[in-house]
């Protein structure tokens, strides 16, 4: 009890000091924006601990096979971090900032080519935009998006080469996957496969699907609050991190799809031999 109590807690706490952290780093923030980022937090860091002392899931996938989450949470905190850092640089500079801007513009210069996701990003923004905002657009898009193949590279090598979730032991579907119903809408396995395949379609298409979605609804969604630094940060970590989230996302179900054929052949394959017996 008091394992999980603690463990809930920490997890709790790591989320409402990612959603804080923006705030806390860029000190041009307006004192509402402060606030309300203070109510996420703690809005945000009292769901997770709910969640996770609760011992029947509600809403949160793999809970119980780590360490997908932690990877998904990690991307999200370097991503959210650097781009806070990047962000406060031309207001505040110390050498860790300079380090991360420095690092964000060699990556979204060398990813800025035709038709790629960054360049798509700096598209979207107005023509009259001051080019210390393309700039920054561009370098924060080119960080956030290679923390995020990194991720997915990360979780790959989790599931190939440590054999996730196999090596945590016996993976509890209901537990695992609170919002899957294996009773309903047809074979198990034809369904993981399915959704794992969706989710990852949707993660290759969704940094090129956004810069163009917002483009064709500028009438509505103005580009130009990414000139605000919390803006910034929020919507290209939001950018970066949902593609490789989804990545991550599908390959953890197409795996659990595998690993349950895998249990079917063995029982077929027992039972047949049985039979021969």
């Amino acid at each position: 009890m008091l394992t999980r109590i603690t463990g809930a807690a920490m997890r709790g706490i790591f989320l409402a000091f990612l959603i804080a952290m923006p705030s806390l780093l860029l000190s041009d923030s307006t004192t509402d924006s402060t606030e309300i980022a203070a109510l996420m937090a703690l809005l945000g860091g009292m769901l997770t601990f709910a969640e996770y002392y609760s011992s029947f899931p509600s809403f949160i996938e793999f809970r119980e096979a780590p360490p997908l989450n932690r990877m998904r949470f990690l991307s999200l905190l370097l991503t959210i971090g650097a781009l806070s850092l990047m962000a406060r640089h031309p207001v505040d500079p110390t050498g860790l900032t300079s380090l991360i801007h420095g690092l964000g513009f060699k990556i979204g210069t060398a990813l800025d080519f035709s038709y790629s996701p960054v360049h798509l990003i700096t598209l979207m923004l107005p023509a009259d935009a001051q080019p210390e905002t393309i700039n920054m657009v561009r370098d924060a898009a080119g960080l956030a998006y290679v923390i995020g193949l990194i991720s997915v590279a990360s979780f790959f090598f989790a599931i190939h080469i440590r054999n996730w979730p196999v090596a945590n032991g016996a993976f509890n579907v209901w537990v695992n996957l609170p919002l899957f119903d294996p009773t309903t809408g047809g074979d198990v396995v034809h369904r993981l496969q399915r959704d794992g395949r969706i989710n990852m379609i949707a993660g290759v298409l969704l940094p090129f699907a956004i810069p163009a979605a917002v483009n064709f609804l500028s009438a509505v969604l103005d580009p130009t609050v990414l000139s605000n630094p919390q803006t910034l940060v929020w919507m290209i970590g939001a950018w970066g991190f949902l593609p490789a989230s989804l990545l991550m996302r599908g390959m953890a179900m197409l795996r659990v799809a595998e690993l349950i054929e895998q249990k079917r052949r063995r029982a077929y394959a027992n039972a047949e031999a049985l039979q021969t017996a």
